[in-house]
């Protein structure tokens, strides 16, 4: 164990991803990072910052050390709306302990 999480020194960084389909290893299309490191008043992620998701997919990010605490639910498709736009259905939440900045 590090000496930072033994001495409670960590924050906490959530990272979401949606992805185009349900399995974990999907491509990300979307994503957004709140990271609980940055000292009050820091920038946090910003819509458009970046066009390379940070990772490719809910596995890749798994094999960085981040764990998964909200799978997707599966989307319900009533008949004849199938085609209506809405939420980007396949959302993964995701967390990792850092040291504190």
């Amino acid at each position: 164990m590090s000496e930072s999480i033994a001495t409670g020194e960590t924050r906490q960084q959530i990272l979401i991803l949606h992805l185009a389909a349900p399995e974990l290893d999907a491509k990300t299309i979307a994503w957004a990072l709140y990271d609980g490191s940055k000292p009050k008043g820091e920038k946090q992620m910003q819509t458009g910052d970046s066009d390379v998701p940070p990772y490719g997919s809910v596995l890749d990010a798994m094999r960085d050390g981040w764990n998964v605490i909200q799978l997707a639910t599966m989307p319900v498709f009533r008949g004849g709306h199938e085609f209506e736009q809405g939420h980007l259905p396949y959302e993964y939440v995701l967390e990792r302990k850092v040291a504190k900045r």
